[in-house]
C-alpha cells in the first residue's frame, strides 16, 4: 500500500514537473486555439447608441484579428462605439508589432479622446484602460461617461425638448438654428468649473446645460450632439488642446459648430447670443480664431482645408 502510494506521488510530481515545464507552451497554444476561434466565430454587442456609420480617421469592423495599427485602432473604436464596457482580442502571431501597437496607443490617452470622439455621447468614456500580456491576449475595461440615471433623465429631456423644437417640415438648418439657439438662451457657461475647477454642476456632460443650465465646452457640445442623433444629422466631436465643438454634415459637406463660443461671456454678466461658429468652414473659423480651434486635420480629416 506504502509502495503504491509513493510510486503514485512520483507520477504525480512527474505531472507537475512536465506542466510546468511546459508551461509557455501550452498557454500558447491554448491562445493559438482562442485566436482562431474568435476569427471565426467572435462577434460584438451593439447596443441602441451604436453608431452604424464609419469616419476617415477610424471605421467600424467584424475582424478582431488585427493585422495593422489601423486595424488597432478601429478594434479600440468598435469597441467604444458598441457601448461595451469590456472586450479582449488577441494578437496574432503573424503581427508582431502588435503589442508594441497596442501599448503606444494604451499610453496615449490623447489618442484615445479623440477615437472617444467619433461615438454617441452615451456610448463615450469617461476612463479607459488597457490590459495585455506577452502572448497576445489584449482586454479593454471601458467606464462611461454617462450613468443609466444620467442617460435616462436626460433622453427624457431631448425627447421633450424635440416635439417643441424640431419641426418636420422645416429644414434641417432651422432645427439646427432653434436647438443651438435654445440650449445657448437656457445656458449659463460655468467659467467656476472652467476657471477655478470649482465643480458645482455636470456642466462637463449634456446633463450640466440640459437639466441644471450650466456648461462647458464639453457639456454644450454633448448635448448638441443628442439632438443631432435626434435628427438623424452625422457629426462628431471635434477637439483641440483646449477646446471641444460639433463636427456636423449637411448636403455632403462638413461644417463647424461651436455653441460655446457663440454664447460668450460677458463682464456684465448679460446673456449674449451669437451665431458667429454656427455651420461655418474651416478656413471661416481659422480666420475667425486660431488658439482654441487649432486642430489635429489630420484625425478630423473630413474637416481638413482645401
Amino acid at each position: 500500500m506504502k509502495k503504491s502510494l509513493i510510486i503514485l506521488n512520483i507520477i504525480l510530481l512527474i505531472i507537475i514537473g512536465v506542466l510546468f515545464f511546459y508551461q509557455k507552451d501550452l498557454q500558447k497554444l491554448y491562445y493559438s486555439v482562442l485566436r482562431n476561434f474568435q476569427k471565426e466565430n467572435t462577434t460584438i454587442q451593439k447596443n441602441e447608441y451604436y453608431r452604424d456609420y464609419d469616419f476617415n480617421f477610424v471605421q467600424n469592423t467584424d475582424d478582431f484579428s488585427p493585422n495593422s495599427r489601423q486595424d488597432i485602432l478601429n478594434i479600440f473604436y468598435t469597441a467604444i462605439n458598441s457601448g461595451n464596457s469590456d472586450f479582449t482580442f488577441y494578437c496574432p502571431e503573424e503581427y508582431t508589432e502588435c503589442l508594441d501597437e497596442v501599448e503606444e496607443l494604451a499610453n496615449d490617452q490623447d489618442l484615445l479622446s479623440h477615437i472617444n470622439n467619433f461615438v454617441h455621447p452615451y456610448n463615450g468614456f469617461n476612463h479607459i484602460e488597457t490590459q495585455y500580456d506577452s502572448l497576445g491576449k489584449v482586454s479593454i475595461h471601458i467606464k462611461k461617461s454617462y450613468t443609466a440615471e444620467q442617460i435616462d433623465e436626460i433622453s427624457q429631456k431631448v425627447e421633450e425638448l424635440s416635439d417643441e423644437l424640431i419641426v418636420a417640415s422645416d429644414s434641417d438648418i432651422e432645427n439646427i438654428r432653434r436647438i443651438h439657439d435654445y440650449i445657448i438662451d437656457n445656458s449659463i457657461y460655468d467659467s467656476d468649473r472652467s476657471d477655478y475647477n470649482i465643480t458645482t454642476y455636470q456642466s462637463d456632460i449634456a446633463y450640466g446645460p440640459l437639466l441644471e443650465g450650466y456648461g462647458i465646452c464639453g457639456g454644450y457640445t454633448d448635448a448638441m450632439e443628442l439632438f443631432l442623433e435626434e435628427l438623424g444629422i452625422k457629426s462628431y466631436k471635434i477637439s483641440s488642446d483646449q477646446h471641444v465643438w460639433n463636427a456636423v454634415y449637411l448636403d455632403n459637406t462638413w461644417y463647424h459648430l461651436d455653441l460655446t463660443w457663440d454664447d460668450p461671456v460677458t463682464t456684465s454678466g448679460k446673456n449674449v447670443l451669437e451665431h458667429n461658429f454656427f455651420l461655418i468652414d474651416t478656413s471661416t473659423l481659422l480666420s475667425i480664431e486660431q488658439t482654441e480651434h487649432r486642430f489635429n486635420q489630420s484625425i478630423y480629416s473630413e474637416l481638413k482645408e482645401a
